[in-house]
């Protein structure tokens, strides 16, 4: 099953943004599935099929956000090392 959220917002924020409506909404939709990715709420790969994108490109776009590609605390990291 499909679910569907709409946003609303008023022509000028494109005026403000620099961007066509196209381009806002899907720099929208990526902005969101990063901050979901950040806050640990979905994988990478759940994120990126979120927005219709393959993981590898989503991992690229991370850091025009600032957000590391890996995000792990010191206990998830040493638990990987402990584990490789």
């Amino acid at each position: 099953m499909l679910n569907q959220f709409n946003i609303v917002y008023q022509s000028s924020l494109l005026d403000a943004v620099q961007k066509n409506r196209v381009e806002f909404e899907q720099e929208a939709k990526l902005a969101m599935a990063v901050k979901l990715f950040e806050m640990k709420k979905l994988s990478s790969g759940m994120a990126a099929q979120l927005i219709g994108m393959d993981r590898a490109t989503f991992l690229l776009k991370l850091h025009h956000f600032g957000v590391a590609m890996i995000n792990l605390d010191e206990d998830e990291l040493m638990a990987d090392v402990n584990n490789a």
